[in-house]
């Protein structure tokens, strides 16, 4: 499938399989809709919104090896999706026609990768780890096994969702044999809770693959405790964690997506009263400008100035987020 641009920002491209969740193809009344065709919204880009709003490009140690956080390292490994997410946060990259990673960059990563012994975690991201080839994707864990045999990997992927036929045999297989590997998903809205979704995770977790959903807080998608609380029990009956809900990044054109982070406290006080810790994952935000991941509580949020959030990080630094409310939000 080639995605068709939309704007200069992200393409357009989606499933057959994704696309048929949709009970109307509008999105501004469908929650698979809204994920996935483009609005006119889009165009509207806001002077504090960016096609790179966490700073990947600030942290580069290699083409395709983002060094942000001590221990942890972000490998690009592709730019294609299944699906295009109109949330995007990492537009800069995503469908840029980059391509699957190179041999040529994947020794430089790698390289990078040696000189830095405190990294003992890596993140395959893109775009969409699992829309390579399966040999290309050995290829890529075997070069890392071989700077390091004690890696802990994470795939984040889509593909359970949107493209659940290819979570095959053969590619569990590949992946089992990985120790201490994880995969990290993203559903947003319990439609997407499909049967073949639990085939595909129930084919992840019989090969001893343990699986953590990020969630998305998505204006006109979740931004409701009942839809969450759906969601959230969901994954865990199919024995998917529960681990982040994000507050939207301030990704180019994204603003309709977003809201306010009083919506959202609010929505995790009535989830926190009524679903267990282990369904209930951790509000967070990452930093506007490169400032990291918080989680999003009343001791983060500072005070409000007007139409900005003072955000406090774990060493104390102040950060500046856009108070943006929403019609019928607090």
């Amino acid at each position: 499938m080639e995605p068709a641009r939309s704007s200069a920002s992200i393409p357009y491209g989606t499933t057959a399989y994704y696309a048929g969740l949709a009970a109307s193809d509008d999105p501004n009344q469908d929650p698979i809709a809204a994920q996935i065709y483009p609005r006119p919204q889009e165009h509207s880009i806001l002077p504090y919104e960016s096609s790179d709003p966490i700073a990947d490009q600030q942290y580069l140690i290699a083409e395709r090896l983002i060094h942000h956080y001590h221990d942890r390292a972000l490998m690009l490994v592709n730019d294609r999706c299944a699906t295009y997410c109109r949330h995007c946060f990492r537009r800069h990259f995503t469908g840029n026609d980059s391509g699957r990673i190179t041999p040529a960059q994947l020794s430089a990563a790698c390289d990078a990768l040696a000189s830095r012994p405190q990294i003992n975690e890596i993140l395959l991201s893109g775009g969409d780890p699992l829309m390579l080839g399966d040999d290309e994707l050995e290829r890529i864990l075997r070069a890392l096994r071989e700077v390091n045999p004690d890696y802990i990997i994470r795939i984040a992927t889509r593909i359970p969702i949107v493209l659940p036929r290819r979570i095959t045999e053969r590619l569990t297989r590949l992946l089992a044999i990985q120790p201490g590997l994880w995969m990290v998903i993203q559903a947003n809205h319990p439609r997407e809770l499909t049967p073949e979704f639990s085939t595909a995770v129930a084919r992840i977790r019989q090969s001893g693959i343990p699986l953590l959903n990020q969630a998305v807080l998505l204006r006109g998608v979740n931004d409701d405790a009942v839809v969450l609380e759906e969601l959230f029990k969901g994954l865990l009956r199919n024995g998917v964690k529960p681990y982040y809900l994000f507050q939207g990044d301030l990704a180019s054109g994204t603003r309709h997506f977003r809201t306010s982070i009083e919506h959202g406290l609010q929505l995790m006080d009535t989830l926190r009263s009524r679903i267990s810790g282990m369904a209930l994952p951790v509000y967070a935000v990452d930093l506007p400008g490169g400032g990291g991941k918080i989680p999003l509580n009343r001791e983060t949020l500072v005070r409000t100035e007007k139409n900005w959030y003072v955000l406090q990080d774990l060493a104390g630094n102040h950060y500046r987020y856009p108070r943006e409310i929403q019609k019928g939000e607090t």
